[in-house]
């Protein structure tokens, strides 16, 4: 109760007696909350919840949390806003280093760099957190919206990002993550899964990004990842213009693609809805498609060809009408004419030179289902003798496991 009654007195004297929301300029009662909250985060011990009353708070400087078993509370996405337009100290709006993190119902919006990241942390939950820069998609907001890295046992669900520049849910160099039920929007990329093990992407809204469901494997880090599940999500009409910082990876992504695998390996993507993604539905690529190969090479042990996809049982419509870029746009039009357009998936065409000329292992198959079609754009030749033909693509592979958190996140 009296833990109650200081929450309320709190809110109180942020909102006003009449318990109408503050008025949006800065003030004293901003830097009051400012100190207070960053306090709270300080001070905090495990099994610590901080709860922060509905609002529009200003804030100057980035938070910070590094103690274990710590829950961040607001009282709604709309309700509870924490906005970083005039930040001055810190790049992020939140940066966690800690383990058994819960965050959830509030808003982080115009950070100048990332607005939440958690690097390294164990049994991580973050649920109806929305992320948005709201001056709309431009190259000078934040690369990463919701953005765990190096983390165990990650669920992100039932939230929001807007406006990355890079990714607006990105989960890098983790194991054993599910991200379900979220909508991503005028993102470069919507959601992206890189050097993760053991995925879950399903349930999840992505339209106007560049590219609504990336799955990449990069060079240079810790770890490789493999075995991502990507299905019953909806991607259509991503086709804003790409707006990432020259010779970051995602700048090589053409606008107008839905669900794009590089050089990942045991990819499954089925039972989504797709349409209208001008480029392509899907794409199928290696390292040697982006922008980033020819600036870093490849790494020894780095495995830079597609492995293992799957790809069967989706509701695919439209798309491929008008690619990005030149290369794509001349593909498009001596393959199938001025009107015409790709079919539902295009492949680049690079793999495997240990095994030219030789069947690739049963296990190492792009395997493609129920789709119009699919183009071999010819990518390691200039796209000089792309074709058509499906047989190649004619197989199935092995179902992955569901992933299952341990412990299920209590929300």
């Amino acid at each position: 109760m009296r833990k109650t009654l200081i929450a309320v007195a709190f809110a109180t004297a942020l909102t006003g007696c009449s318990g109408q929301q503050a008025p949006a300029p800065q003030n004293q009662t901003d830097a009051s909350f400012e100190a207070k909250l960053q306090e709270q985060l300080l001070d905090a011990k495990p099994g610590s919840v901080i709860e922060i009353p509905a609002g529009h708070y200003h804030l100057k400087r980035g938070l910070s949390l590094r103690t274990d078993g710590v829950t961040i509370k607001g009282a709604g996405m709309d309700q509870t806003v924490l906005s970083f337009k005039g930040q001055v100290v810190g790049p992020e709006g939140l940066l966690v280093n800690a383990n058994d993190f819960t965050i959830e119902n509030l808003t982080i919006e115009d950070t100048k760099g990332d607005a939440l990241k958690i690097n390294h942390g164990r049994n991580i939950t973050i649920h109806g957190v929305r992320t948005q820069w709201t001056d709309g998609s431009k190259t000078s907001n934040g690369p990463y919206g919701i953005y765990p890295v190096k983390t165990q046992n990650t669920l992100i669900e039932d939230s929001e990002a807007i406006g990355a520049s890079d990714s607006g849910i990105y989960v890098g160099q983790s194991t054993n993550v599910i991200v379900r039920n979220n909508k991503v929007h005028g993102n470069v990329a919507g959601i992206e899964i890189e050097n993760t093990v053991d995925a879950d992407v399903y349930g999840n809204t992505a339209t106007d990004n560049s590219g609504g469901i990336l799955i990449f494997n990069m060079p240079d880090l810790l770890m490789d990842g493999h075995s991502t599940r990507v299905f019953k999500n909806t991607v259509t009409t991503n086709n804003h213009d790409n707006f990432a910082a020259n010779g970051s990876a995602v700048a090589s992504v053409p606008a107008g693609s839905g669900i794009v695998v590089n050089s990942n390996p045991k990819v499954e993507i089925f039972d989504n809805d797709i349409a209208d993604n001008k480029t392509a539905n899907i794409i199928i690529s290696s390292f040697y498609s982006t922008n980033y190969a020819s600036k870093t090479g490849v790494a020894p042990n780095y495995d830079p060809y597609p492995k293992g996809i799957f790809v069967y049982g989706n509701r695919l419509k439209g798309g491929g009408d008008s690619p990005s870029g030149l290369e794509f746009k001349a593909l498009k039009t001596a393959l199938f004419g001025l009107s015409g357009h790709f079919p539902d998936v295009l492949w680049d065409g690079y793999s495997d030179p240990k095994f030219k000329g030789k069947e690739l292992p049963p296990e190492d198959r792009i395997c493609i289902q129920d789709v119009s079609g699919v183009v071999n754009a010819d990518g390691p030749n200039g796209y000089k003798h792309p074709d058509t033909d499906m047989k190649p693509f004619q197989c199935t592979l092995p179902k992955l496991p569901a992933v299952v958190l341990n412990p299920e996140p209590k929300v």
